[in-house]
């Protein structure tokens, strides 16, 4: 087993440290706008991901959006976005990141976007601005986890076959008649035997940025382990929620977005907005949050955690504490912290100590959660591939 875990980590650091992970978000922000209630006084912190959701908060009206990762890959990505923003009209921006291929992209990127990235940035672009410019393989085909889309649209459509029901599904207008699809004709299909194995390695969960420690809470924490986790949350997603506005599930389905089916900056009206001034809130920072936190001059009202402290939760406890204490010295008074998980508790915050007022207490005692709210918004995630969500407020 320790020679299992030492692999696991080594593919899943390969992954992490050498590629593009996201090449979108996979965190429903229609609840994060619910849960982080943003008004014109706040900061925002989040793990850029993709970007999508920092383009969206800043949507909402807070002061300004730190957008903080560690992979550059993934900065460069927000950094392009946001030159896109400024540079170009919209539907040139929605053919380059709502379908996810630009006739000409090179040129584009040469002449009207290299000169707003930083230097990292257009080395990455100045090599990987072809992931637009094929006429057959989509940009959300790129990178780790749109490998892993690809993948899967090759099982479902060369292997299984099933190509015209998951269209149907996509073009429902009621919710009985997308589960009764997905019922009849594509859940038992999918989940073989072939996919079930698949689910069950490190390496396919490192693809979707799925650590070990995390597909251990899951396999701990739930019946049936990630592999019947997968499975009911997929059941969730085509049975319970309406796939007509799901657009996290279509473009990887498809490899692009809809006008009708995107997310909020892809929205022409959207896309106004942030080009007439709202992208200047946005800021991009290669760094950990904790090292960001003890550099930042200033305070932070607004924590968009992710899912990231499951990663720190085995072998980096220390880190994760160090995190913390980052946090409560750089919060704000009022603020608010949210965060996913793959488990359906992070109960290993119970043993986190932060220092505040000269006094070292336990982390929970600085935390006032919304456990109500945080359930109800939960259960309309288009996501749905988390086990928790989380909305704490923390003490000043």
């Amino acid at each position: 087993m320790p020679l299992m875990n030492w692999i696991s980590g080594r593919v899943f650091n390969f992954v992490h440290r050498n590629h593009l992970v996201y090449n979108t978000c996979w965190e429903d922000p229609r609840l994060d706008r619910v849960a982080l209630d943003l008004g014109p006084e706040d900061d925002v912190l989040v793990i850029t991901s993709a970007g999508c959701n920092a383009l969206d908060y800043s949507l909402a009206g807070p002061r300004h959006v730190y957008a903080v990762d560690m992979n550059p890959r993934q900065n460069a990505l927000l950094e392009l976005k946001l030159a896109g923003i400024r540079n170009l009209p919209f539907e040139t921006f929605f053919q380059m990141f709502g379908q996810g291929h630009l006739d000409n992209a090179k040129t584009i990127y040469k002449n009207q976007l290299r000169g707003d990235l930083s230097s990292w940035s257009q080395n990455y672009w100045d090599r990987w601005v072809k992931f637009f410019d094929h006429p057959r393989k989509s940009f959300y085909y790129r990178g780790t986890s749109g490998t892993f889309a690809r993948m899967l649209r090759v099982y479902t459509d060369r292997i299984l076959k099933i190509r015209p029901h998951i269209d149907d599904i996509l073009e429902c207008k009621s919710l009985e008649e997308q589960r009764d699809i997905y019922q009849r004709h594509v859940r038992d299909r999918v989940w073989g035997r072939l996919f079930r194995f698949a689910m069950k390695r490190d390496t396919t969960l490192s693809m979707v940025g799925v650590p070990k420690a995390q597909r251990d809470q899951v396999d701990k924490q739930y019946n049936g382990g990630i592999a019947h986790f997968a499975q009911d949350c997929m059941d969730s997603v085509f049975c319970e929620i309406p796939v007509s506005d799901n657009y996290f599930w279509r473009v990887y389905m498809t490899g692009s977005y809809t006008p009708e089916c995107c997310p909020e900056y892809l929205k022409e009206a959207n896309f106004q907005k942030l080009k007439d001034g709202l992208v200047d809130n946005i800021s991009v920072h290669t760094n950990s949050v904790q090292g960001f936190l003890e550099n930042h001059p200033g305070t932070i009202s607004r924590f968009v955690l992710l899912d990231h402290m499951d990663w720190l939760s085995d072998r980096f406890f220390p880190l994760l504490e160090a995190e913390w204490q980052a946090i409560v010295d750089r919060a704000a008074p009022n603020s608010r912290v949210i965060w996913r998980s793959g488990g359906l508790n992070t109960d290993f915050l119970d043993q986190v100590h932060v220092q505040k007022n000269n006094q070292f207490l336990k982390l929970p005692e600085l935390l006032e959660y919304h456990q109500q709210l945080a359930e109800e918004l939960h259960a309309k995630d288009r996501v749905h591939t988390y086990g928790g969500f989380f909305i704490a407020d923390l003490a000043a």
